[in-house]
């Protein structure tokens, strides 16, 4: 019988040996990856409470990436506790906190969508206004000394609504009182928009448009500071088209509202800031 050759023999071991070394490493590997959840995410096995409350730790210390990360986990984990309200609430908080307004206000209407009638409608109604009132572009504006007027009153006009709302629906909220309050100047400062828009229409001898503009600064917004410039363009408007007596009784109607006014002696303020866009026109 002959017999196996003793370097043929020392070779299949060799193999044998080494395959099965890398079977039981393989083996090994995978079962460390099986237990490296924990580590990766340490709130794996965390409760709704404490992902909330170490959320809250988070958003007092402005950690506004980790805020926002534990509160997303109470509301995708624990969706239908009271807790995953509060957790969207406080998120709709961070997300503007953290320059990120578009998602707010994604959050926001999702929570008023899943939950009318909770009790923190009104601060969500509230924190509505509040982004809308103070977009991202509106921080610089003590910088450039631009007049707030001269901003897209689009933000503005859904700002007034938010608060409106709040307002009419929730009177005695305790934020009711600053909303009536931002409601004031927002209001003047949509209308001096208007005013803007009306004189650019004047100094490009469109003086019907401006006409128009001006009068829906008296018509919609009764009483505002604003309406001064708006009467003095419908003054001079209707000068420049000689329709002296209307131009006559617009001039009287200045000096009953703003008996010290300086423009019919002045003429207009400067024209606009340098960062106002209908510079460009």
């Amino acid at each position: 019988m002959s017999s196996l050759h003793p370097t043929l023999f020392s070779s299949c071991t060799g193999k044998r040996l080494s395959a099965w070394l890398a079977a039981f490493f393989c083996a090994m590997f995978l079962t460390a990856c099986g237990t490296k959840g924990p580590e990766y995410d340490p709130t794996a096995n965390w409760t709704a409470e404490q992902l909330f409350q170490d959320g809250k730790i988070e958003m007092n210390a402005g950690k506004w990436k980790e805020a926002r990360e534990r509160f997303t986990a109470v509301e995708a984990r624990y969706p239908f506790g009271s807790l995953a309200q509060q957790a969207m609430i406080n998120l709709a908080y961070v997300n503007w906190k953290d320059n990120e307004p578009e998602q707010a206000l994604a959050t926001i209407a999702r929570f008023q969508q899943q939950y009318p009638n909770h009790p923190g409608t009104d601060y969500m109604i509230y924190l509505k206004g509040l982004i809308n009132f103070t977009p991202p572009s509106a921080i610089f504006s003590q910088i450039t000394q631009q007049d707030p007027g001269e901003r897209d009153p689009k933000a503005l006009r859904q700002s007034y609504l938010a608060f409106n709302e709040l307002i009419d629906r929730f009177p005695n909220s305790s934020y009711a009182p600053d909303a009536r309050k931002r409601i004031a100047w927002l209001v003047n400062t949509i209308a001096m928009n208007e005013v803007y828009v009306a004189r650019y229409y004047y100094d490009r001898n469109a003086y019907v448009a401006a006409i128009n503009r001006a009068q829906s600064v008296i018509t919609d917004f009764e009483g505002v500071p604003a309406a001064e410039q708006a009467l003095y363009v419908m003054m001079m408007s209707y000068k420049k088209l000689g329709m002296n007596d209307l131009s006559k009784d617009s001039e009287r109607v200045l000096l009953t509202n703003f008996p010290n006014t300086k423009l019919i002696a002045e003429g207009f303020p400067d024209k606009y800031s340098k960062w106002n866009p209908l510079r460009l026109f």
